[in-house]
C-alpha cells in the first residue's frame, strides 16, 4: 500500500533541481535524535533521488560535534542564511512532525519573514506534516503503530492474556496535533480489534490550565484507571525520534516504571518509535511532492 514504482519519481526528481530540500524536526539536545533525523533524511534522499538536508528548528546545534560523528548539527535560521548567502533562493521544507504544531504554524513563518528582510526574493514552501492528509494519512500512521504493537504482542505478551494499549504522544498545546493523536488511536483500535482489551490515547505531558484539558488524559493518569492499571499494558509510542522523552530511559519510560511500582499487578512495555519505519519514508516522499506544489510562505 505504500510503495510506488521508481520510474514515477524520475520526473519528480528533475522538477526539484531548483529547490533546496530540508527535512525539519523540532530539535533536541540528545545526539540520538539528530542521528535519527540524519538517517531518515538519507533514506528520503535515496527514495526521491535528490539531496535532502537534515535541519532542526532549535536546540540541536548545542550538541558537541564529537557526539555526532564529528559533524555538528545545524538549526534552521543559520542554515537558511548560509544557503541564501550562497545564492540559493528556493526551498522546500518537509516537516518531520506528526501534526501542525505551533513550531510550524507560528515560529517557522516568523523566522522566514525575518530572514526575508535581506533576501526578499526567497521562496519557501512547507509541506504538510505527516498526520495532515485526512483518513489516508491517519491510516498510514496507524498501520505503522499496529506493526510496532503486534511485534510486542508476538514477542513479549503471554498469549493467554489480552493487553491494553495506551497510544502516547508528547502532548501539545495545539488542538490539531492532539486530534492527530486521537484519530490514530481510534484507527489503531479498529485495526487491532479483539486482539487487545482496550486502546486509548494519552499524552506524556501537557500545559497547566483547563484550556489545555483537550490533551488529557496524561499517561500517568491513564495508568491509574481500569483497565490500564493492571495486567499487560503496551505503550504504543507515537513519537518520531528518541531523546529525553522517548528514549529507553526517557520520561515515558520513567512514567511507566513509576506506575508499575505503584501497581505490582501492572506490567508496561513500550513499542519501538514510529521513526525508522520504511513506511514513514514513503509518507515523507508524498509530503515532499505536496510541498513542491504548496503556496510559498
Amino acid at each position: 500500500m505504500w510503495l510506488r514504482g521508481r520510474g514515477e519519481w524520475a520526473g519528480f526528481a528533475l522538477r526539484m533541481t531548483a529547490a533546496d530540500v530540508i527535512l525539519l524536526d523540532n530539535g533536541s539536545l540528545r545526539p540520538a535524535a539528530t542521528l535519527a533525523l540524519r538517517r531518515t533524511a538519507a533514506a528520503l534522499a535515496e527514495r526521491v533521488g535528490r539531496s535532502v538536508d537534515p535541519v532542526s528548528l532549535l536546540h540541536s546545534n548545542k550538541i558537541p560535534a564529537e557526539e555526532l560523528g564529528g559533524e555538528g548539527a545545524t538549526t534552521f535560521g543559520p542554515w537558511l542564511r548560509r544557503r541564501a548567502e550562497a545564492g540559493a533562493r528556493e526551498f522546500v521544507i518537509v516537516p518531520y512532525f506528526l501534526g501542525p504544531s505551533r513550531a510550524l504554524t507560528e515560529y517557522l513563518p516568523e523566522r522566514v519573514a525575518k530572514l526575508r528582510e535581506p533576501w526578499p526574493d526567497l521562496v519557501v514552501r512547507v509541506a504538510p506534516a505527516l498526520g495532515e492528509g485526512g483518513a489516508a494519512a491517519v491510516d498510514q500512521l496507524a498501520a505503522v503503530l499496529e506493526e510496532r504493537t503486534r511485534a510486542v504482542l508476538a514477542s513479549w505478551v503471554n498469549g493467554a492474556e489480552r493487553a491494553a494499549v495506551a497510544v502516547v504522544d508528547h502532548g501539545s498545546p495545539e488542538p490539531k496535533v492532539v486530534a492527530v493523536r486521537d484519530a490514530v488511536a481510534a484507527r489503531l483500535r479498529e485495526r487491532l480489534g479483539a486482539t487487545v482489551r482496550a486502546v486509548a490515547p494519552c499524552s506524556m505531558e501537557r500545559r497547566e490550565g483547563d484550556e489545555y484539558a483537550f490533551a488529557d488524559p496524561l499517561l500517568a493518569a491513564l495508568l491509574e484507571r481500569e483497565p490500564f492499571d493492571q495486567g499487560v499494558v503496551i505503550a504504543a509510542m507515537l513519537f518520531l525520534s528518541p531523546g529525553r522523552h522517548a528514549g529507553p530511559d526517557g520520561d515515558v519510560a520513567q512514567i511507566c516504571r513509576a506506575a508499575e511500582a505503584a501497581h505490582p499487578e501492572l506490567s508496561v512495555t513500550m513499542t519501538d518509535l514510529l521513526g525508522g519505519h520504511p513506511a514513514l519514508v514513503e509518507l515523507l516522499a508524498e509530503r515532499l511532492e505536496q510541498g513542491l506544489r504548496a503556496t510559498p510562505l
